[in-house]
């Protein structure tokens, strides 16, 4: 199962590459924030994001994200399983 989960940024990465590291309940990986870049949607250190496939796919705010993760963890095995997938994946 594919899920999209909300992750926080702690680091911008690399600009000219779209790169920012972000935390999503304890994992940290880097993931594209290109789709995202500019106009209302600018992120910075610190912004919640919705991940897919290591790509952000939209800003959200912090409540946001808060119930999304309360949600899928409330799911119990796909979540764990697509943390599991996160911890491995590797994008650079």
């Amino acid at each position: 199962m594919c899920l999209g989960v909300p992750g926080q940024i702690v680091e911008l990465v690399d600009s000219e590459r779209h790169l920012a590291k972000v935390d999503v309940s304890g994992v940290r990986r880097n993931v594209n924030i290109g789709l995202i870049v500019g106009g209302d949607d600018t992120v910075d250190v610190g912004d919640w994001v919705l991940i897919h496939v290591g790509f952000a796919m939209s800003k959200i705010d912090e409540d946001e994200a808060r119930a999304t993760r309360e949600f899928l963890e409330g799911l119990g095995e796909p979540y764990q399983q697509e943390l599991e997938e996160l911890k491995t994946s590797t994008i650079e």
